[in-house]
């Protein structure tokens, strides 16, 4: 029995990085059920101690019980929120009327957030359970070395110090390292925004434009996330943390990115249409342009990477073409915010 002061966890959402965290609970000795829709990936997960078709050749603890019974979820007394952003309304509207205890924590684990209401995932959770305990986990977590025990650092956001405390001390192992901050809406903000500029870098893989556009253009996306995430209330030190440079590193240049995968399809010629039925797990990045793009025209922050990537996903502009248009705008000073 662990000597945590959880014992069982429940993580919504059994695609790639959901299987991610449920290594992380079991490896930690937790009794783990992982929830899920897709009957063939459950069966493989219970039968052979795998998810073959989102992680492939990893081995998961035997702690692990997958289930499409969301009922069997909600008895957990942590859960963890790792579902699509575009159906997390849904599955938590389902969970409230299931019933859930009002002690029970919330670990919201989906990095995006809900483009018809611009909520995060954090906001979503609180409109259904105004009570429970709540907090966002995010940073330079790609799915595929998280699951393979590969060396990890990850912030976990609670404006409580507790819950922080509690939940830190079930995500720390050899391999895995997390750190706590009270800015759960800017960790949040970062996670989600970093996805758009992600894009934005395969892009400029596809073009074939070189390490140095590149490398500009992953830094003005930095300097975007700052303005618009301390216009929407997070913390600049945020930003330069592991939930906003870290994950913005890590997902602008690996390989186990489907954000930057998706950008580098667009770049080498794909339409938006082709580039999604490639796809064979969701980029959020793509929904999340269209909401980061209206909160920045909401608070009227400046964000010129941000319009472009919008216009190539959402207004059919050519990739070529918008960015030509970010390197001929007028010079201006660095640090002009």
């Amino acid at each position: 029995m662990s000597d945590l002061s959880f014992e069982k966890a429940s993580v919504l959402g059994s695609g790639s990085w959901g299987t991610a965290l449920a290594v992380v609970l079991g490896e930690r000795g937790l009794a783990t059920t992982l929830y899920g829709i897709e009957k063939e990936a459950l069966a493989d997960i219970n039968q052979n101690h795998q998810n073959s078709r989102y992680l492939p050749d990893v081995d998961l603890p035997k702690t692990i019980t997958a289930t499409d019974d969301l009922k069997v979820a909600a008895s957990a007394p942590l859960i963890l929120l790792v579902v699509p952003s575009q159906v997390a309304r849904l599955v938590i509207k389902q969970l409230q009327q299931i019933g859930v205890s009002e002690n029970t924590v919330f670990l919201a684990c989906t990095k995006g957030i809900e483009s018809a209401t611009g909520l995060s995932m954090t906001q979503l959770l609180r409109e259904f359970f105004p009570h429970n305990p709540i907090a966002a986990l995010s940073g330079p977590t790609h799915a595929e070395e998280v699951a393979r025990r590969m060396a990890t650092a990850t912030v976990i956001g609670c404006p409580d110090h507790d819950t922080a405390v509690r939940l830190q001390e079930v995500f720390t192992l050899p391999w895995f390292r997390s750190y706590t901050r009270e800015d759960m809406e800017g960790i949040e903000i970062g996670a989600t925004v970093k996805n758009v500029f992600a894009i934005a870098a395969g892009i400029a893989d596809g073009l074939g434009l070189g390490d140095n556009a590149k490398a500009a253009m992953v830094t003005r996306g930095l300097a975007e996330m700052i303005r618009l995430g301390t216009a929407l209330g997070g913390k600049a030190s945020t930003f330069q943390g592991l939930s906003g440079v870290g994950d913005l590193i890590v997902t602008c240049y690996s390989r186990h990115s489907r954000n930057n995968s998706f950008g580098r399809m667009l770049g080498e010629g794909l339409t938006v249409e082709q580039t999604v039925d490639k796809m064979t797990q969701v980029a959020e990045g793509y929904p999340n342009t269209e909401s980061v793009y209206k909160l920045a025209k909401k608070t009227g922050v400046r964000t010129p990477l941000i319009d472009q990537i919008y216009a190539i996903l959402y207004e059919n502009k050519p990739a070529g073409e918008a960015l030509a248009e970010l390197l001929s705008r007028d010079p201006r000073p660095e640090g002009d915010r």
